[in-house]
């Protein structure tokens, strides 16, 4: 047997789980109704959370921007691959943030993995909670420092484990919001716990900005960089275009120029990204109608669904986790929205802890009440045909 058939048997087996997951072929533009594999369909599985990746102002801007710096950059920030537009992005992403400085990356895993191998070694200590996200963890564990888990939200149990540590640094990590459950870090206290203990906080709010907040600034509005003082975004999700960014600092950015491996070795976003992305930072500030009609989709959907009886996470975020159980069962109402036209990704493990398999449901300032009740609809027919899943919680 070669090592290819024991590759082949692997993936027989995650089949047999139902656990094997297959690509999709978007064949149009990003936004509620849309073209996949060749099919209409009603999608609510996208980040695209205030609807900006097909907003004709940030189209463009993109098409503008291409025409003056071309499609690429070229090379990386620290050859010749930083353009006007890339600075002028992370003078106003700081400035929206409230932080000294923001360093832009070409993915928020290249961030978040260059952010924490830049900052810690072998003599330091990392504190992850227990749900973070995979960019997070490995990050924590590729750096050398002594990787700890707290429980999920427990300021209590991450006390006790800073309590213990004696470390030159200790960075404490986690999501704002966390993306497959869609519930929100305990601020306040994880910012308290860190200052008790001199602790850094880092916080990577890619799925609270430009959702939460009066002016889209997240979950980490009202904290400064004394309390926050390494806030990662992505700029994929709300803002509709491509990237991430780090704010903090001055000391904190130029460190992580100086060290930050996948910043100083990957090739720079295109510009026409970063200009695009800047008329989306705009629309998020001054177009708060957004997430207000964001909201109210949310608080529907969570009235009417709860009505029927199904199991919902604790969450006030355009992620709205329906929870199944079994990851077969999962799949089967997946399925059942798709045959309807409607898609809805399936989460199974290893994303999720397994008895947890869930469809997550994500919203979109794009999406219409007609189009929230097709869903609702749908999930009420599907709930009657094969019954109220038992969630062992």
């Amino acid at each position: 047997m070669s090592a290819f058939d024991s590759l082949k048997d692997t993936l027989e087996q995650r089949k047999q789980d139902h656990l094997y997951r297959s690509r999709r072929t978007l064949n149009a533009a990003q936004q509620p109704e849309t073209l996949i594999d060749g099919k209409p369909v009603l999608a609510f599985c996208s980040n695209d959370y205030l609807g900006l990746a097909n907003d004709p102002r940030v189209i463009e801007r993109f098409r503008t921007a291409a025409t003056e710096f071309g499609v690429g950059s070229g090379a990386s920030h620290l050859v010749n691959g930083h353009s006007a537009e890339h600075h002028a992005l992370e003078e106003e992403l700081a400035i929206f943030t409230g932080r000294d400085r923001a360093l832009l990356f070409s993915t928020g895993y290249m961030a978040n993995l260059g952010t924490i191998n830049a900052l810690l070694d072998h003599q330091d200590a990392v504190f992850e909670d227990k749900l973070n996200h995979a960019s997070l963890l490995d990050g924590g564990l590729n750096s050398g420092a002594r990787f700890q888990r707290y429980l999920h939200n427990d300021v209590t149990s991450l006390d006790k484990r800073l309590s213990k540590d004696q470390s030159r640094r200790r960075l404490v990590v986690t999501d704002g919001v966390f993306s497959m459950d869609g519930d929100c870090a305990p601020m306040a206290d994880l910012v308290q716990t860190c200052q008790q203990h001199d602790a850094w906080l880092m916080v990577d709010d890619a799925h609270g900005l430009g959702c939460l907040g009066d002016k889209g600034q997240g979950l980490c509005a009202g904290f400064d960089q004394n309390q926050v003082q390494v806030l990662m975004g992505t700029l994929g999700k709300a803002f509709g275009t491509s990237g991430a960014f780090v704010a903090g600092s001055e000391t904190l950015i130029e460190t992580l120029i100086q060290f930050a491996r996948p910043y100083i070795y990957t090739t720079a976003i295109p510009p026409a990204v970063a200009a695009a992305t800047r008329t989306s930072l705009h629309i998020v500030q001054q177009e708060p109608e957004r997430r207000a009609h964001l909201q109210k989709l949310i608080q529907t959907f969570r009235s009417e669904v709860a009505a029927m009886g199904l199991v919902l996470m604790d969450s006030p975020t355009p992620i709205q986790p329906v929870l199944i159980g079994s990851e077969a069962e999962t799949l089967a109402w997946s399925q059942a929205l798709e045959t309807q036209g409607i898609l809805v990704t399936a989460i199974r493990p290893p994303t999720v802890p397994k008895g947890t398999a869930r469809l997550r449901v994500t919203f979109s300032a794009s999406h219409t009440e007609a189009q929230l009740e097709r869903l609702l609809t749908a999930l009420q027919q599907i709930a009657q045909q094969r019954g109220i899943p038992e969630v062992a919680l």
